[in-house]
């Protein structure tokens, strides 16, 4: 100390022993400080030495995907501050750990999470921001790829024949309500339903042969006819038949940009689902201002939002069947209740694969529905309900069906409901 006493006074030139004596204690309170804080700094950079951290904001799809892997944890059972949760099972409530810090044992190392929270306002609405931290022990990425890709894999098994919508705010939701249809309750016309199971089973297994020739890996199908009978609910079964997921686009309510960040979001293996194609709006007209004041909030307005505010052009729709933004892996399914008004470009191979009419119910069809519903019944009872009831399609009669109270009087709550609707 004595020494940088006389250093701090050479420095003054011994003129002043106030400043001298200011500078000093200045000096000493500076050495404490810096003294104080270096075992922290020392903690902070062991712990940098010798963990790993990993982060996820709720902007990502893997956000979502994490919150479905802590609900097939055990250690969940022991995490004591919870968070009620209902946007992963529906109307079925999930605990998952609330925000705050948390610690757990995973593969054999010890894991902590920060879950954070905060309010911000972006835009016109306030948005919640979260996001999740991970640290572990060790120097290894290989560590860190593997807990990634468990949570993969937890995702994964659970989107194994789920549905997706695509919401406002630009991310797929799972819908939870949905239960896919079986195979076995579509029913077609002879070979129709074998036909296009075995189409897509051989596309599914020519990968190879896709990328050997360079042609795009994807198919496009068409179910075309009257409402009604069964067009949405063959792709249910299709995708369930294969364990592949559905992707869900109403194209009135996306714009040529919506569309594309759309379709390159949906994973491989999975179903692209078009419902009534033919209602398409006309879109790509830019929105002609009225006064100044639109003039100024066009000018500011993104430019993708103000020129195709009116729909999926048709231009659009090509470029993400089988164009740039086409993705891999897929199949695109599309369904239309009057084909003569897609335009040609639509209809032709590469974008449209496989076609197949969906009509009027026939009376083989109706007798093998009833057969499905009332196992026990011959097929004399079969064929004389179905001439006694008329129902243009599938859907008309299994909702006459589902009226239907077997007895062994026979039928006659079906005769009297189907009476009083040709007399309604």
């Amino acid at each position: 100390m004595k020494v940088i006493l006389e250093f701090v006074q050479r420095l003054l030139g011994g003129q002043n022993q106030f400043a001298s004596g200011g500078l000093l204690l200045m000096i000493v309170g500076a050495i404490s400080v810096y003294a104080r804080s270096l075992p922290g700094q020392l903690w902070h950079w062991l712990t940098y030495q010798c963990t790993m951290m990993l982060t996820v904001s709720d902007d990502d799809d893997g956000f979502e995907w994490i919150k479905e892997w802590f609900l097939e944890q055990k250690f969940l059972e022991r995490v004591r501050w919870l968070d009620l949760d209902t946007s992963l099972r529906g109307e079925e409530v999930s605990l998952i750990p609330a925000p705050g810090r948390h610690r757990f044992w995973h593969s054999g190392r010890p894991f902590w999470v920060w879950f954070s929270r905060k309010e911000e306002s972006m835009g016109w609405a306030p948005k919640r921001l979260e996001s999740l931290t991970f640290r572990t022990v060790g120097r290894d990425p290989k560590v860190l790829r593997r807990f990634v890709s468990e949570v993969v894999a937890c995702h994964k098994k659970k989107v194994r024949g789920a549905s997706y919508l695509y919401q406002y705010d630009e991310r797929w939701s799972y819908v939870a309500a949905y239960a896919p249809r079986l195979l076995d309750s579509v029913i077609l016309n002879p070979n129709e339903k074998e036909r296009i199971v075995e189409d897509i089973r051989r596309f599914r297994a020519s990968r190879a042969r896709y990328r050997e020739l360079g042609v795009p890996y994807h198919r496009g199908y068409l179910l075309y006819g009257p409402p009604g009978t069964g067009k949405t609910t063959l792709a249910s079964a299709v995708a369930a038949k294969f364990e592949m997921s559905i992707y869900a686009v109403n194209l009135t309510e996306l714009n040529d940009q919506k569309l594309k960040r759309a379709v390159s979001a949906v994973p491989e293996d999975s179903v692209i689902l078009f419902e009534d194609i033919d209602c398409m709006k006309v879109g790509g007209r830019k929105l002609e201002p009225e006064n100044e004041s639109e003039k100024t909030t066009l000018a500011h307005s993104d430019r993708s939002d103000s020129t195709d505010r009116f729909g999926v052009t048709l231009s659009g729709l090509l470029n993400v069947l089988d164009g740039f933004y086409a993705p891999e892996s897929v199949l695109f399914v599309m369904t239309t209740n009057r084909i003569e008004t897609l335009d040609p470009a639509l209809l032709r191979p590469g974008r449209i694969d496989y076609k197949l009419f969906m009509g009027e119910a026939t009376k083989a069809q109706k007798m093998l529905l009833y057969r499905r519903f009332f196992p026990g019944a011959s097929e004399l009872e079969t064929r004389e309900f179905v001439e006694a009831h008329y129902a243009a399609t599938m859907a008309e009669f299994q909702g006459l069906l589902q009226a239907v109270e077997r007895s062994d009087e026979g039928w006659e709550f079906a005769v009297e409901v189907s009476i009083c609707k040709e007399l309604a």
